[in-house]
């Protein structure tokens, strides 16, 4: 009896991992066996495998049917193998030819009457595949608008098991209704209203505040870090939620990052493909598992991995469990995340900006006219600010009070900076920090070596940075995010290098909150 083979895929975090299928029917009692450490979703593909054989016309074997999945050491989980799976076992059983599949990549869920459903996690897969050589695939009819944004592979989808027998010379029977045919959905967990639309978000909606716009315009034109503390109003979460709007276009190859993490979180359906980069607003009861990534088995990407490439906005920043916010330490500097689990590593790229915002104190009035309206006690005040660590205030760059707007000024959205005006500084701003690290692999100054930026430095600039070392105003750490800060607005100015005040603002910017 000959052994039927297909290949599926799987993932741990973004990383693909070829998996065979290999089935073989041999005497004994009737048993159907998948093998090969896989999960309980996977194990129950036993009866939607079998059930949707059999509506193919398929005459499952009354003996032993076995499926091994390879490699053997690696955990497989989830419902995309199933159509691998029955191929195999059709393979075995002659209704197909045995090797017909050998260097195909075969993806998508079956139900019981037969029909293919709809997978998340599509274009990392075929992604992963293209890169180990393979260039032919079935999917999920639902999928194949997703999969052809894979240049090179080619893509069948594929809506019901017998259509996958016919293709490869077999001759099944099956009623295939179309009218019922699943469409691509989200994950349910996945509320489409807490998905953030940042169309129609534009800076000139935003009254006043115009340092605190310059500041968003620094962190957007050298990728810094940013705080922004104020009381309630004023205008703090308005200002994050607009900083999309002015930092640079994605590139293609940013583009493909980030729809690979909305594919694998099923939320690409609502973004599609979009130059614009991302935009994650967890609330302040999130966990740290949400937040960082985690659940049980292989983690999942969580918000800072959906961030990667844009914004991740922490509002209410010291109404965060610690534990929380001191997990965003090692990805503030690796720019990955690396989430351990019996099962596994997964490793998400969360590269993002982080931009926090905070009131001055628990009730928020502690800075507004006199403070006689804040009834915090110095303990309360001491409580709230002792939850944001000195470590974490230390890797954000940009620290900067955001005061009240008294009165509406006389001026219209029409008299204001547009977000395009400034986009377009910061776009120039990031084009002369590219051409400077040009083959030093970094893409703002916030990437840049600290080491290479005070090489490159004046020493009349070193030396103010050496006075505010000295001083214990800042950390070392802290420095070179400052020198870093004075990199950027003298790119913003138009300069080579920064020069002495550039420094001072630098240095202004980083030790404003306290």
């Amino acid at each position: 009896m000959p052994i039927g083979t297909a290949i599926s895929i799987g993932m741990l975090g973004l990383s693909a991992n070829l998996i065979q299928m290999q089935a073989f029917i041999s005497p004994g009692l009737p048993h159907f066996s998948i093998i090969g450490l896989p999960d309980t979703s996977l194990s129950e593909a036993r009866e939607r495998v079998k059930s949707a054989c059999t509506a193919c016309g398929f005459r499952w074997p009354e003996t032993r049917v076995t499926v091994n999945l390879a490699p053997a050491w690696l955990h497989k989980r989830g419902s995309s193998h199933d159509l691998a799976i029955a191929a195999s076992v059709l393979a075995a059983g002659k209704m197909i030819p045995h090797d017909c599949l050998e260097h195909a990549l075969v993806l998508g869920e079956l139900n019981l009457d037969g029909t293919v459903l709809p997978i998340n996690g599509i274009l990392p897969m075929l992604l992963g595949a293209k890169e180990r050589g393979i260039t032919r695939a079935f999917v999920p009819y639902a999928n194949v608008e997703e999969a052809a944004l894979v240049h090179g592979m080619d893509v069948t989808g594929i809506r019901h098991l017998g259509e996958l027998i016919e293709r490869m010379g077999g001759e099944p029977r099956y009623r295939l209704d179309v009218t019922h045919l699943p469409e691509p959905v989200m994950d349910p967990d996945i509320n489409p209203e807490t998905l953030t639309d940042q169309s129609g978000l534009d800076m000139n909606q935003v009254v006043g505040q115009a340092n605190a716009k310059w500041a968003l315009e620094v962190a957007a034109a050298g990728g810094h870090h940013m705080i922004m503390v104020g009381p309630p109003g004023s205008g703090k979460t308005m200002l994050a939620t607009r900083l999309p709007s002015i930092m640079p276009p994605l590139s293609d190859k940013e583009q493909v990052e980030v729809a690979s993490i909305r594919s694998l979180c099923g939320t690409l359906p609502f973004y599609g493909i979009t130059d614009v980069p991302p935009f994650e607003a967890p609330h302040h009861t999130a966990s740290t598992s949400s937040l960082i990534g985690g659940g049980s088995g292989v983690a999942l990407p969580g918000a800072i991995t959906r961030a990667h490439r844009g914004v991740l906005f922490m509002d209410e920043a010291p109404e965060f469990h610690p534990r929380t916010l001191q997990a965003l330490r090692e990805p503030l500097e690796t720019g990955y995340v690396a989430v351990s689990r019996v099962k596994g590593t997964a490793y998400y790229p969360a590269r993002f900006l982080l931009v926090m915002s905070a009131n001055p104190c628990p009730c928020g009035f502690a800075e507004t006219g006199r403070g006689e309206r804040c009834r915090c006690t110095e303990r309360e005040r001491t409580r709230y600010w002792n939850r944001l660590s000195g470590p974490i205030l230390d890797r954000i760059d940009i620290q900067i009070n955001v005061n009240a707007v008294s009165t509406f000024t006389a001026d219209t959205p029409e008299m204001r900076e547009s977000s395009g005006t400034i986009r377009r500084r910061v776009i120039q701003a990031r084009s002369i920090a590219r051409e400077r690290f040009d083959g030093q692999g970094w893409n703002s100054n916030a990437e840049a070596s600290g080491q290479w930026l005070r090489r490159n430095t004046s020493a009349k600039a070193i030396a103010k940075v050496n006075q505010a070392l000295d001083s214990e105003t800042l950390s070392l750490r802290g420095a070179d995010r400052a020198l870093k800060l004075a990199w950027t607005i003298a790119d913003l100015d138009g300069r080579t290098s920064p020069n002495e005040a550039d420094v001072d603002r630098g240095i202004g910017m980083k030790t404003r909150v306290q």
